[in-house]
């Protein structure tokens, strides 16, 4: 359930750096991954519409890669959630991923 944003792949995303991958799910969330921000050597930013938003940084790629992958299903079992149980689902996404 999750497309690709393939049209902001290389575009400048919103930690100020180049979009290398850029999904959305069906459901209401989006997860971005950008490479060389002024902050970190990559950043992921994500979120689940009308809840939070959310951005970490990494020193590597094969880190951002990997916790990319992570983080999205994660993210996709919050949107499984019933509805009273998106709010504690999100503070422990928060608390795993910081």
């Amino acid at each position: 359930m999750w497309t690709s944003f393939d049209s902001t792949d290389g575009r400048e995303g919103s930690e100020n750096g180049t979009i290398i991958r850029d999904d959305e799910h069906a459901m209401g969330a989006r997860i971005t991954l950008e490479r060389d921000t002024p902050t970190a050597p990559f950043a992921i930013t994500c979120g689940v519409y009308g809840w939070m938003v959310h951005t970490r940084f990494f020193a590597t790629e094969a880190e951002a890669l990997a916790q990319f992958k992570e983080m999205k299903n994660a993210l996709e079992s919050i949107l499984m959630m019933p509805r009273d149980s998106v709010s504690e689902g999100l503070t422990q996404f928060i608390q795993k991923y910081p």
